[in-house]
């Protein structure tokens, strides 16, 4: 086996091609800085939006704990309201609504009928006491009247003979 001895033009080739890439070696380590810089300034901005939105979910999260105890409040204040309610049969349910379907109905006669008589009703004490004066009165001319004791008497007897 023979080893070959390189030419002279070979050599040289091969020095051309070696000094040209040691020449080349600088250029692409400034490539490669400034392509890992670029990569780098990248992975912050990544950084720095998934801190955002780690904030952002916190944020969410703590409002929907807020909601959440808010909503187990009002769970726990209506929870006597719907025991009370559990309690009603489907007829008393049905009947309530029909009582509320009447309210507007219920309204007119009361504020055409019932206020107006219950607005007089200062007035009716006055003329009740008048009433009884008068009755009085009459009784005591009844009394008065000849023979009205033996009409009386003869009026209960037949009281007692009808029991």
């Amino acid at each position: 086996m023979s080893i070959p001895v390189p030419r002279p033009t070979d050599v040289i080739r091969w020095t051309a091609n070696t000094v040209a890439t040691a020449a080349s070696v600088p250029g692409r380590v400034v490539a490669l800085l400034s392509g890992a810089e670029s990569v780098v300034a990248r992975a912050n901005e990544l950084v720095r939006g998934t801190e955002r939105a780690i904030a952002g979910a916190e944020q969410a999260v703590a409002h929907a704990q807020r909601v959440t105890a808010a909503a187990e409040e009002q769970v726990a204040a209506t929870r006597p309201m719907i025991e009370f309610v559990e309690e009603f049969s489907a007829h008393e349910v049905q009947a309530a609504i029909r009582l509320v379907d009447e309210l507007p109905r219920l309204a007119q006669h009361l504020n055409d009928d019932l206020l107006p008589i219950l607005n007089t009703l200062n007035r009716v004490g006055p003329d009740i006491h008048e009433l009884l004066d008068v009755v009085k009165d009459v009784r005591q001319a009844i009394l008065g009247i000849p023979g009205f004791d033996y009409l009386r008497r003869r009026g209960e007897g037949k009281d007692n003979e009808d029991e």
